[in-house]
């Protein structure tokens, strides 16, 4: 699946529903064969085992403690993006053959497709308060208890960290200020925060010997990508029966082998998840779920949340949706036909009197407004206007309607399609997207 000389390979999880389909003789296996989206799902995978490797090689042979615990938080890292790109690119495959299988039984009727626009979301100034005892906070300061901590961040199969924080008993909180985008992200997004804490106090056992090390990066990759070939295979209800110490999040079917390296060792301390109704201009505070007790070396007294303003920005808020000439009235002056060039964007229909204008940054002529309260119909064509026409209701406040005039039956498909779609997608974002729509500013600003 993996090898580099080998264009696709089919990929099915055992004992899964599309095994046994492909056992029943209703699908081939040839049908299986890797998408483009497939390859670049295998491409990360490839790319992730590389760093995975390079952390190996650098925690067996860095001496200093700074290095040995960047080297282990990316190991940490590297492994749960291949846990989350294996997993993605099962259930691609599934989907691939149950899409296959709706198609045959659906007997040409029409599916209906429609997908919600993706968006941005940032998280940021993420602060966890400390609660020091007082024989603990006072304690000689000659004697500090030391962990070094990180927060993982994950949205589907991407995977961000933050820096890492020394944290002892002088802090009342730890911080992580820096902005973390993630990109192309649906409205049900689950925004998981991790904090990983490792005890930094004593020696560490570092490093390999040198025929150790040599045998690491002659060895280590085929294994390992052997490894994760078997380990496509694993069936999906396995994930189950594991232990939340084998995988914290416990809900991926695939099993990675592990490589014993030596070093400092990450541990899950805390978690939370995010969604969109989490959204908010201002900061917050959410619960955290604390996953380890006080007899732990790498325990800290955790205050029970976390603080973080956490934001997001609808395509359909900030991108261009439809554009093009179009004539306009207003009820109120029914006989002022304007001959316009218009963009659909954002909570607006805007109004140039040219095409040039968008360009310019000049002002609309009339902007009208387009939201969730905004009811749009197309109509016959209509003997007196000699044109499809669409309506456009406004019932906010004071009701409004404007009439739009296309040039052809096709201008007027295109521009229903694209208000049925736009509609579709405020719908599905209303929360982040009334909470853009009610900011003092437009930008995505985290």
């Amino acid at each position: 699946m993996f090898c580099r000389n080998q264009t696709s390979r089919a990929t099915v999880a055992r004992g899964s529903a599309m095994e046994m389909e492909v056992k029943r003789g209703r699908f081939r296996l040839s049908v299986l064969e890797d998408s483009a989206q497939d390859c670049e799902v295998q491409r990360r995978i490839e790319r992730e085992v590389r760093i995975r490797e390079g952390a190996c090689k650098l925690l067996a042979a860095c001496s200093q403690r700074d290095q040995a615990l960047e080297a282990s938080k990316t190991l940490l890292t590297s492994n749960s993006r291949i846990l989350a790109l294996m997993t993605q690119l099962q259930r691609m495959k599934e989907a691939q053959a149950m899409q296959r299988a709706e198609r045959r039984s659906s007997d040409g009727e029409s599916v209906d497709e429609r997908l919600p626009c993706t968006g941005k979301i940032a998280i940021s100034d993420i602060r966890i308060p400390l609660m020091w005892k007082d024989s603990e906070y006072f304690k000689n300061k000659g004697e500090l208890h030391q962990c070094a901590v990180f927060c993982l961040l994950q949205v589907g199969t991407e995977i961000h960290d933050t820096d890492l924080v020394i944290v002892d008993r002088t802090l009342t909180d730890i911080c992580f200020v820096e902005p973390v985008i993630f990109t192309d992200v649906p409205p049900g997004f689950d925004l998981r925060v991790e904090l990983y804490s490792c005890c930094v106090e004593g020696e560490f056992s570092m490093g390999f010997s040198t025929q150790r090390l040599s045998r690491l990066g002659s060895a280590s990759s085929k294994k390992f990508m052997a490894s994760l070939e078997t380990a496509a295979s694993c069936s999906s209800h396995s994930s189950g029966s594991r232990s939340a110490e084998s995988s914290p999040r416990g809900e991926s079917p695939v099993l990675l082998p592990v490589l014993s390296v030596r070093g400092p060792k990450y541990h899950l301390l805390a978690q939370t998840s995010l969604t969109l109704c989490h959204i908010q201009n201002s900061f917050r505070t959410h619960d955290l779920t604390i996953s380890d007790t006080e007899e732990s070396s790498f325990w800290l007294p955790l205050y029970g949340n976390v603080c973080c303003r956490l934001v997001a920005q609808p395509l359909c808020m900030t991108q261009v949706v439809m554009c093009g000439k179009l004539r306009i009235r207003s009820e109120t002056n029914p006989e002022d036909w304007r001959d316009v060039y218009s963009v659909l964007s954002g909570s607006d229909l805007k109004c140039y009197q040219q095409q040039d204008d968008t360009d310019s940054l000049e002002t609309p002529l009339f902007t009208i407004p387009i939201n969730k309260d905004t009811r749009v119909c197309a109509r016959e064509r209509d003997p007196a206007l000699h044109s499809h026409s669409i309506t456009i209701i406004n019932q906010c406040g004071v009701e409004t309607t404007h009439t739009i005039l296309t040039y052809t039956s096709e201008d007027t498909h295109r521009w229903m399609e694209a208000f049925w779609q736009h509609f579709y997608d405020i719908s599905a974002s209303s929360h982040s997207a009334d909470v853009l729509r009610d900011s003092s500013t437009h930008r995505f600003n985290p």
